[in-house]
């Protein structure tokens, strides 16, 4: 028959029962607590650049943005309004001085040129003939103050028989005071033929001048004229590679319209645009940094334009190595402009999200295999450094990569 268990038996089949459940919770809590570790937002060490905070020395700059191009480059204009005829190069040909690059239709301007030059002549023509005309005027002008000058002294031989015979009884006053006035009147004449002279050379002296001058300007025209033929057999001013040509054959181009573009490159130099609110940091002679990837080519400003266009400044820089093999005009660079040296300040490697001075989110090292997310406020920078204003102290490791897309995790597990 059945009989009553004791309470220690009773006990002991109550743990039998539970003893399951709770191996079970455990294994539950453990693989639970595991996990959740695993869930742990981590990243692998290798796919992090660290930096680590230090002292030193940063040589600030201002940032832009640039182009390499030509050291030396020139547009060739059309002289005159035409077409093109013949195309003679292709962009890209090298070509030495006085190498012909295309021609234009010169039949129009030719004809002028030729005109020109017929009136020109004719204006010769009429030059000469002014001077046989004056010449001949002038020199018929004084033969006769030859003449009068002669019936002048025959008057005043006139006068004088008068007088002697007056004064020896045998002349009168009316014959003496007639021989008086009409010598007095030969002296007026003459007087007035000279004068007449006197004018018509000068007159005859700037009519000649006139027409010199008249011939001289048309000349001068002419010159320009075949100056501008000259220069409409277009050929290249000096060795350089063509870059541009206009190679549409019968095209009519203006003048001073864009024929043709040639350059050296052998030689670039660098064109940049920076913010008008950094112009008082940039100046001629300020030193320049050019980074072409990883690689740096140092130069210096070598030209500023005065005026600001949409909200920026353009300048220039010559680099020191203007002929290294890795310029190619067209590439774009980044230009770092140096203004000022700050001496023993706490400084990073610049991070790839820095875009000027202020606040930026950035994960530290901590001593536990662990980063956690910190705002890190930074100030100038050149095209190694920034400097740390407050967030991180001398010694400390930062990732300086592009890590945004995980800055909704306060912190993370390095793997």
């Amino acid at each position: 028959m059945d009989r009553e268990l004791t309470k220690r038996e009773r006990a002991l089949m109550r743990r039998r029962r539970l003893l399951p459940i709770a191996v079970g919770g455990g294994v539950l809590l453990t693989g639970a607590v595991i996990l959740f570790a695993m869930m742990k937002p981590a990243v692998k060490r290798e796919e992090l650049l660290m930096a680590t905070a230090d002292r030193g020395t940063i040589e600030t700059s201002v940032t832009g943005a640039g182009s390499v191009v030509p050291a030396f480059e020139e547009i060739i204009n059309s002289p005159i309004s035409s077409r093109v005829v013949e195309i003679y190069c292709k962009p890209g040909d090298t070509v030495a001085a006085g190498t012909p690059l295309l021609r234009l239709d010169l039949q129009n301007t030719e004809s002028d040129f030729n005109k020109q030059a017929d009136q020109i002549e004719m204006k010769r023509y009429e030059l000469e003939q002014q001077r046989i005309n004056d010449d001949t005027r002038l020199k018929d002008l004084a033969l006769r103050i030859k003449v009068k000058e002669m019936s002048v002294d025959r008057q005043a031989v006139e006068l004088r028989n008068e007088r002697y015979l007056d004064s020896l009884g045998s002349g009168t006053g009316d014959r003496v005071r007639q021989a008086q006035l009409a010598y007095d009147t030969g002296c007026l004449e003459l007087s007035q033929l000279r004068q007449q002279l006197d004018n018509e050379r000068r007159v005859a002296d700037a009519t000649m001048n006139v027409k010199r001058l008249d011939i001289s300007i048309a000349e001068k025209n002419m010159l320009e004229k075949r100056r501008t033929l000259d220069d409409a057999q277009v050929c290249a001013p000096r060795s350089a590679t063509v870059t541009y040509i206009n190679d549409q054959i019968g095209q009519k181009v203006s003048e001073g319209e864009r024929i043709a573009v040639i350059s050296d490159l052998s030689r670039f130099k660098v064109d940049g645009e920076l913010p008008d609110g950094y112009a008082d940091r940039i100046s001629v002679g300020s030193g320049a940094m050019v980074r072409i990837g990883q690689e740096k080519l140092p130069g210096r400003v070598s030209n500023i334009t005065p005026l600001s266009r949409n909200g920026v400044i353009a300048f220039s820089v010559s680099l020191d190595n203007a002929s290294d093999p890795r310029l190619r005009s067209g590439l774009k660079v980044d230009v770092y402009i140096m203004n000022a040296i700050m001496d023993d300040v706490i400084r990073i490697p610049v991070p790839s999200v820095y875009s000027g001075a202020g606040v930026y989110r950035l994960f530290v090292a901590t001593g536990d295999d662990r980063l956690e997310l910190r705002d890190v406020t930074l100030g100038d920078a050149n095209y190694d450094y920034v400097e740390v204003v407050s967030g991180l102290t001398t010694g400390e490791q930062v990732v300086i990569s592009d890590m945004t897309s995980l800055y909704n995790n306060k912190s993370l597990k390095i793997k």
